[in-house]
């Protein structure tokens, strides 16, 4: 028969790996929480830099270039900050980030200019973002884009040849033949254009909607909106003296195009997820 500490001892040895257990968890929780990192002080721009091109139709395609904003296309308001969207460039992070996990929130504003005036409101998240400003269209860096528009927010378009591989099928919109992001199906390589995601999962203007990227070193890229994930690819690149090479740590950059939008929570975080 056995004695009662032989009896005790496994209900013991249990409970203190339960209790190890709960610990170790609430300790990743604890960790995981921390990582972030807020990339707005919602005060000012400080760990920013401003880049304008110039408004197109106009005429006048002088660069105003970086820091240079005497409209004051960019600006904070009320802890959020405003991209008018009247001149475009974009808002540019003075740091470069690899194998991160990026979330935002964006809410339109009401204002529109030509010559999207009578389009979609208009914006975008470019990340990766490398080279020379304006390379792309005289507008932004080279660069990975998840779309911010109206109807079309986690799509993916490439700016200056940015590369990636994608499942994906072909679609028809507005007369043109286009990608759209479709899991399970063939993988086309060397992707350069538009790819539309996967669903629509936006919020009516008037309200908050989160976004997301996340861009692993590994050369993955995934865009989440409101909490659903609508876009995935992989072997993210780009072409330098005709070689391919891995594109896997750039600046970041929020667009200005035409539409007045706000952005607010922006934070960042290294990561390993699979």
């Amino acid at each position: 028969m056995k004695s009662r500490i032989q009896i005790l001892l496994p209900i013991i040895f249990i409970g203190l790996m339960l209790s190890c257990t709960n610990g170790t968890k609430e300790k990743l929780e604890e960790k995981e929480t921390s990582e972030w990192t807020s990339l707005f002080n919602g005060r000012d721009l400080t760990g920013w830099d401003t880049f304008l091109s110039y408004q197109p139709d106009t005429g006048d395609t002088s660069i105003i270039g970086v820091n240079k904003d005497p409209e004051g296309i960019f600006s904070v308001v009320n802890g959020t900050i405003r991209i008018s969207g009247k001149i475009w460039g974009a808002l540019t992070s003075v740091d470069e980030f690899d194998n991160f996990h990026l979330r935002f929130q964006f809410k339109w504003g009401e204002k529109k200019w030509p010559p999207r005036d009578q389009k979609k409101r208009d914006s975008g998240i470019l990340y990766y973002c490398v080279g020379p400003h304006g390379a792309q269209s005289d507008h932004w860096m080279r660069s990975h884009e998840s779309q911010v528009q109206e109807g079309d927010c986690g799509d993916y378009h490439s700016l200056d040849g940015a590369l990636i591989d994608i499942e994906a099928t072909e679609v028809k919109l507005d007369d043109e033949v286009n990608l759209k992001y479709t899991p399970g199906t063939k993988t086309i390589v060397g992707v350069h254009q538009r790819v539309l995601k996967s669903e629509t999962n936006e919020k009516p203007n008037t309200e908050w909607n989160t976004m997301e990227v996340i861009a692993k070193k590994n050369g993955d890229i995934t865009h989440i909106v409101n909490g659903k994930v609508v876009f995935k690819a992989s072997n993210s690149r780009q072409t330098v003296n005709q070689q391919e090479v891995p594109l896997l740590k750039g600046k970041i950059q929020f667009q200005s195009e035409g539409a007045e939008v706000f952005y607010r929570n922006i934070e960042i975080k290294q990561t390993d997820l699979p």
